[in-house]
């Protein structure tokens, strides 16, 4: 092994800590290899950045923005409205969701098509008094699994059709994955709707909406007592009756800058004093309005003596309570405190109280430092804050209502999507230009407008693509993808090529439940081509393996995007993914391989 191979096979594994290890965001780290690689003379630098131009990083991108104007223009929502009709037991309702999920996910990205679908679950869940954690991880499992079916379904499914371009000068068509990819599918949508969500614990499924829904009926909120409230001169005691009656607890007052929680109970409430609540949407509502409070949301002191008070009470009709989840990568609100957004002074939408992984958080708001996954709580106009929402990055956790005018948008949207995938099916023009074209046209004829375009693009993912595709190649032109595979050959020369493609699947499905989905496939495919390459058989069935293995992210919520958006409306723990997970990972090895050898032979 050459000092240029132990280099760059060293820079790798540095990298995979890092993306495991998540202190920085995996695109400042992609970066930073891409530029030390570069730097150190294993990248011209006059190639260090052509990966932002590769076909797949054009492809993902193309891909975002028609996810984006299916969903403007409603094509969703009509399909969606029907779920709530099977609703009648918990299978009929895991089945219904996790199925719509997944073959929404064989034409959009699967983000895109859970984050349309899960008010739909949430709302369904409430109507049936029914806890959303029953559907919510089926919901996000069943997107994960329909985007192996088609090549436009998920990244690594790109990636790996753009390498075999790279290598053997023919990429993956449309449907060359739907044999394997649509199978797996279909075995793993039908055990995550049959069997798979008993194994939720059952402290997730009890929970009952509406009063404990999301298992986030306790919230953290500030209310502040004004000059004409009927709470002034009272003890905390007396308001217990009170609190009984809208199902909120005080918990604490705050009086100026002091926190007399301990003493609270003996205190007379005055002028001004602040009461820290725990309760669920409605008990913040009775109780506001009962006693004629005002909410503080995140507001400083000072910030809530020199604004003016709120126009509306929060118990007027127009007014309501929203929650939105924060979703990882997208929203600019992580790693920021809550005390920063004014939210109140600048929108007139007040953020009432925040939760993590079900469990609200029990500390000063303005202290809260917000993680992907988060629940967030919101009080205003329910326009305004759906607004507030969107500009924040976060995804709504309630329905905006079918939209009966835009059915001619739908079509529009569905009609140029139809028509880019038919011309790159017979060969009129290649895949990443027929899907630029499409989104082109849908920005043109205002199904998707020029700001919605930068705000669907996962950014984060393209820089990731973009800095690891050329690094993946300095790893394969160095040989140190072939040294690694002849390795293991070496190591498993008493066994069948099928065991190591299973052994190939295996570590896929590992690495993508601790990183990246699409970092996962730019690093192993050079990796299975090479172990092809040694073992002289088909490289086709090897790159297959690594597309299904690195869509695998069943273990963990960290190993998808999905996976961690649901956590919180969910009330989900982090051990709580496995317990589906596994035996579903399990169910799509022992399905996959044999499919794998049967439609791409390893003698082909």
């Amino acid at each position: 092994m050459t000092a240029d191979q132990i280099f760059l096979i060293s820079l790798l594994g540095v990298l995979v800590v890092f993306f495991v290890w998540e202190r920085w965001r995996y695109d400042l780290v992609a970066l930073a290899g891409l530029l030390i690689t570069t730097l150190l003379g294993y990248i011209p630098a006059d190639k260090a950045f052509l990966g932002f131009g590769h076909p797949a990083v054009v492809t993902v991108a193309a891909v975002l923005i028609i996810s984006r104007g299916l969903s403007n223009a409603g094509a969703v929502e009509f399909l969606a409205h029907y779920i709530k009709g099977a609703t009648s037991s918990p299978t009929l309702h895991v089945v219904g969701l996790s199925s719509l999920g997944g073959l929404l996910s064989t034409v959009m990205n699967n983000v895109g098509a859970l984050a349309l679908l899960m008010p739909v679950a949430i709302q369904s869940s409430l109507d049936a008094k029914r806890s959303p954690a029953v559907v919510l991880m089926p919901l996000a499992f069943g997107t994960i699994l329909g985007g192996m079916a088609t090549l436009i379904g998920t990244p690594p499914n790109i990636i790996i059709a753009n390498y075999r371009a790279e290598i053997t000068g023919q990429p993956f068509g449309m449907f060359d994955f739907s044999p394997v990819g649509g199978v797996v599918a279909v075995a793993g949508i039908i055990f995550v709707a049959l069997i798979g969500w008993h194994f939720i614990p059952m402290a997730r499924r009890s929970k009952n909406a509406p009063q404990d829904l999301f298992h986030l009926q306790e919230y953290l909120t500030e209310v502040k007592v004004p000059e004409d409230s009927k709470a002034i001169g009272k003890s905390l005691s007396e308001l217990e009756s009170a609190t009984e009656d809208s199902d909120a607890l005080i918990i604490g007052l705050i009086r100026g800058e002091q926190s007399i929680r301990g003493a609270a109970w003996r205190e007379h409430i005055q002028v001004g004093d602040v009461l820290v609540l725990e309760a669920g949407p409605q008990g913040i509502k009775k109780f506001v309005s009962a006693l004629g409070l005002e909410l503080t949301g995140t507001q400083p002191k000072e910030d809530l003596q020199e604004s003016e008070p709120p126009k509306k009470s929060p118990g007027m009709k127009d007014e309501m309570l929203l929650e939105a989840v924060v979703p990882p990568d997208r929203s600019w609100l992580v790693g920021r405190l809550a005390g920063t957004l004014k939210l109140r002074s600048r929108f007139g939408v007040s953020l009432l109280g925040v939760s993590r992984q079900g469990t609200p958080y029990r500390g000063r708001l303005k202290e809260f430092r917000f993680k992907a996954g988060d629940v967030l709580l919101l009080q205003g106009e329910k326009e305004v804050v759906l607004e507030v929402i969107g500009s924040l990055g976060c995804l709504p956790l309630a329905e905006r209502g079918i939209q009966l005018e835009k059915s001619g948008q739908a079509w529009l949207a569905g009609g140029l999507f139809g028509v880019a995938l038919a011309s790159a099916i017979m060969g009129v023009v290649s895949l990443p230009i027929a899907l630029i074209c499409a989104a082109l046209g849908m920005v043109l004829l205002t199904v998707v407008s020029p700001r919605d375009v930068y705000h669907t693009i996962d950014w984060p993912v393209l820089v990731l693509l973009g800095a690891m595709i050329p690094i993946g190649g300095a790893l394969e032109q160095s040989g140190a993808t072939t040294v690694l595979a002849q390795f293991l050959v070496n190591v498993t020369t008493e066994y069948s090529p099928i065991v190591l493609l299973g052994l190939i699947m295996v570590f896929t499905m590992l690495l993508s439940d601790i990183m990246n989905n699409a970092a996962t496939a730019v690093v192993m495919a050079p990796f299975s081509f090479a172990v092809a390459q040694s073992l002289e058989v088909n490289a086709d069935p090897f790159l297959m393996a690594v597309a299904i293995g690195a869509s695998c992210a069943f273990l963990t919520p960290i190993g998808h995007q999905n996976n961690l958006l649901v956590m919180g409306p969910g009330g989900y723990r982090f051990g709580d993914y496995w317990r589906m997970g596994l035996p579903l990972e399990i169910i799509i090895l022992a399905v996959s391989l044999p499919l794998l050898v049967l439609f791409w032979p390893l003698t082909g």
